[in-house]
């Protein structure tokens, strides 16, 4: 990375100074190491976003973040709609609701131990993965209207799971606002018959087990021992929230000038909140929240009815479900008051500290979970919100490893048939639909999750509770 435009101001923090169009600082959360492997496109995108209309306190980035379509990945900015904040599908990014969902199991290793081929394969055959792979859930009109409407809620009252989930899920598992009559006809289309379903790239079905807890009273608050099995699902609204990132980034390219907005970027395309686009992106991205909301939900269910036979006497409960692409409405101080402001997480998790009124009762004294996931050969992680990352980074921290390169150049490096047999030695079984998947996925395409997680909590932006290593992976 170009040294020119960052000044150092701490172990972990990174200043780009307002200069030029910007109206805020940027702030990179990296460490020496991570800095350096950062491309200059991502100091380039913290900038042209502090640049937007209504942005108060800074730009941020964190530790794992890469260059993406408009907002760097790892990008979090938040803007006050009474002084002209606008709101930005590229801030989002087109997997809306992106998120990571994790269970506890009560199974320990030894109840799996020699099964790994068995439970691998089944889970492969019962949840449907790949793209453009569709599901058992076939929605019609008034169906997938429902489910944007409805979220993780629907799929409980249609039989996909109990009641329970839905506090351990963020919004409770349905978002507010949600307005299925903003999206538009052919992203419903596309949703259809892909309700209960992973997906390719880099979402993924995985059996893990706790190798190490950091926090144990986070740990205990969570129901995380050393040795547990756990089972992380990370995918995102589908075929329905990239249609719903198209239609809109168009709209808001074609209507910025009568906005008055100039754009440094047609990826960084955006409307004020207040403005009847700004407004319609706000339902329709809601309804995208809903439905990967729904659709985590469900592959929960199919989860919970495959451990029916695999494994009787596991007793599959919600850990947490938190997204890492959205914007949210929440309130922050900025400029020493309390303000009600529009927060766009891209490839970044919210990380509520201890007493946030939106967690679940059983949370509340530790903080919410953060769900940090890894790559198919390498660890994932569980964090908790703490007391200082709202002053930071209006309470988010990092939400994977990150990428180093582009899936084509990973290709050029790695065979998938090849990766898979390494980490078959490493004691990790893939199933996937596509080796060029795997390969596109290799760990060597991503930053050390580890460094990533350890700059996180050195930087104050949450706590570590657990570390995982992956079992099993299913993969589309």
């Amino acid at each position: 990375m170009n040294r020119k435009l960052i000044k150092r101001r701490g172990d972990y923090k990174w200043l780009i100074e307002r200069t030029g169009k910007m109206l805020v600082d940027g702030v990179i959360y990296a460490s020496e190491d991570l800095i350096g492997g950062m491309d200059d496109k991502v100091v380039e995108q913290v900038r042209n976003v502090a640049s937007l209309p209504g942005i108060v306190k800074a730009s941020y980035a964190m530790p794992d973040a890469h260059w993406g379509y408009g907002f760097a990945i790892g990008g979090v900015a938040a803007f006050d709609p009474e002084k002209g904040g606008v709101i930005s599908a590229g801030g989002v990014g087109f997997d809306i609701s992106c998120g990571v969902r994790t269970l506890n199991t009560g199974l320990v290793r030894s109840d799996i131990e020699g099964r790994a081929a068995e439970i691998a394969e089944t889970l492969f055959h019962r949840i449907p993965a790949g793209g453009g792979s569709t599901g058992t859930v076939h929605l019609g009109r008034t169906g997938t209207d429902d489910v944007l409407a409805g979220g993780a809620k629907w799929a409980v009252e249609q039989g996909y799971g109990i009641a329970e989930d839905l506090r351990f899920t963020e919004e409770n598992g349905c978002m507010k606002g949600a307005d299925p009559a903003q999206v538009s006809d052919h992203a419903k289309t596309r949703q259809q018959n892909q309700m209960g379903t992973l997906g390719s790239g880099n979402h993924y079905l995985e059996i893990q087990e706790v190798v190490e807890v950091f926090d144990t009273k986070a740990a205990q608050a969570f129901g995380i021992k050393q040795g547990d099995i756990k089972i992380s699902i990370h995918c995102g609204s589908r075929g329905l929230g990239h249609q719903i990132g198209t239609d809109y980034l168009k709209r808001m390219v074609q209507t910025a000038p009568q906005y008055g907005l100039e754009l440094p970027d047609r990826e960084l395309a955006c409307s004020p909140i207040n403005s009847p686009v700004g407004q319609s992106y706000l339902g329709a991205m809601r309804a995208g929240i809903n439905c990967a909301l729904a659709n985590r939900q469900i592959l929960m269910h199919l989860v919970r009815r495959a451990f029916e036979t695999l494994a009787p006497k596991a007793n599959i409960k919600l850990l947490y479900d938190v997204s890492h692409n959205t914007c949210k409405t929440e309130e922050h101080v900025a400029g020493g008051k309390r303000r009600r402001l529009f927060v766009h997480r891209k490839g970044a998790t919210r990380a509520y500290g201890p007493g946030h009124g939106g967690l679940p009762a059983e949370y509340k004294h530790v903080g919410q979970p953060v769900l940090i996931g890894g790559t198919m050969g390498t660890a994932s992680y569980i964090l908790t919100g703490n007391e200082t990352s709202e002053a930071l980074s209006f309470s988010s921290a990092c939400h994977g490893a990150g990428r180093t390169m582009s899936r084509r150049k990973a290709t050029k490096l790695w065979s998938g048939r090849d990766v898979a047999k390494k980490l078959k030695l490493q004691g990790v079984l893939i199933r996937s639909k596509s080796m060029r998947g795997v390969a596109e996925e290799a760990p060597g395409a991503y930053k050390d999750v580890s460094e990533v997680v350890n700059v996180t909590e050195q930087a104050g932006l949450a706590t570590k509770v657990a570390k995982l290593i992956p079992l099993i992976c299913v993969k589309g």
